[in-house]
């Protein structure tokens, strides 16, 4: 008995998408449906190129087919993805830009711009389209961590106007303010020159197609923080921390400044960095020299989920310091906490962009 088109639609009704909670028809992820005799094909689009669940749902979907249609059905399913956005169509300034990330802290040394990096990258390593822009006005370091240091900027007219256009190493399209700036010569930038320096990585540059752009923010709650929700729409915030109080204590602070009701950005997810120390010699022992699931409490009472836990390991360091990230080695723990936490934080940002408004710019007379 040959299979027929609408057998297939009621079957896959019953595959449900494990974080948005519907079915692949209602979310209108199943497209191209083709059917000949016993044949059956059909394209599933997911909402990520990163997307954790990706085998998960292919299995689901042949093993729907074969149970509720016919167990000698020959089934081919084309994975695809198509990003979910967070933004609002009509903004105008990165307009191909499907993402804006914030990834920011409460206070410094919590490794804020090291988690920046090797999320960036473990994105770009599952096929995601990446850009990181270092906001770090102050204190700019994406460009060594990339290794950057000494790449020359390259400019590109468009209709009539020079773009500068991003280094791209990883995968990921990277432009920081320390590309732009004397590295011996401290620059004392006033709140409006950090603003305007801001304003100019995303306007002045020819950022193309993205899925995600990560933005490494400056720590604490400023000038920057309050520029950047009202020059772009924010998709989400990330907030990095360590386990101790006294930087939960900050963290929190951060975590409230996105929830103002005037800001109101979406808390995507809580980082728990130097999460335990583990010796090279020792992989398996944890030593909890910060403390013990402090990110975990406060991501409890603050009702945020908790999207990585990053051990406290040399080779993070080691990364950083040598212009490349520990998220490329592939056979490495940390590595495999990295794409973990890029796992968790893309799920995060499908589930807000299905059941949250598009984001808008905060006008500035708001705060």
């Amino acid at each position: 008995m040959n299979i027929t088109k609408e057998q297939v639609i009621e079957a896959l009704k019953n595959v449900i998408d494990p974080d948005l909670k519907k079915d692949l028809i209602t979310l209108g992820m199943v497209e191209d449906i083709k059917v000949e005799g016993l044949n059956v094909s059909f394209t599933v689009v997911l909402t990520t190129p990163a997307c954790p669940m990706k085998a998960m749902i292919q299995s689901a979907c042949e093993n729907a087919i074969i149970h509720f249609v016919n167990e000698k059905a020959n089934v081919s399913v084309n994975m695809t993805a198509r990003t979910s956005s967070g933004r609002a169509e009509s903004e105008q300034l990165l307009p191909e830009v499907k993402n804006i990330i914030a990834i920011a802290s409460g206070k410094g040394g919590v490794g804020k711009s090291t988690v920046a990096a090797n999320l960036a990258v473990a994105l770009a390593k599952c096929g995601a389209k990446v850009g990181l822009i270092d906001a770090d006005i102050y204190g700019p370091s994406q460009h060594i961590m990339f290794g950057v240091e000494n790449e020359r900027l390259f400019v590109n007219e468009k209709d009539g106007k020079t773009y500068m256009l991003p280094v791209e190493k990883y995968g990921v399209k990277v432009l920081s303010i320390g590309m732009l700036v004397d590295p011996d010569r401290a620059i004392p930038w006033r709140g409006p020159m950090a603003s305007k320096a801001l304003k100019q990585l995303f306007s002045d540059a020819e950022w193309g197609e993205l899925d995600y752009m990560l933005i490494d923010l400056p720590p604490g709650t400023g000038d920057i923080h309050l520029t950047l929700v009202s020059a772009v729409p924010v998709t989400g915030a990330v907030v990095v921390s360590t386990p101790q109080h006294v930087a939960l204590a900050d963290a929190k602070k951060g975590i409230n400044m996105f929830q103002l009701e005037t800001i109101n950005v979406p808390v995507l997810g809580l980082v728990e960095n130097m999460s335990y120390f583990t010796p090279a010699e020792l992989p398996q022992n944890k030593y909890y020299i910060f403390g013990k699931e402090g990110c975990k409490q406060l991501a409890e009472k603050m009702n945020v989920p908790l999207i990585g836990e990053i051990p406290l390991v040399q080779s993070i360091r080691e990364g950083g310091d040598t212009g490349i990230p520990v998220a490329l080695d592939e056979d490495s723990l940390v590595s495999k906490a990295f794409e973990e936490a890029a796992d968790h934080l893309v799920r995060q940002v499908a589930i807000r962009n299905a059941n949250i408004e598009p984001s808008k710019r905060v006008a500035a007379a708001a705060y």
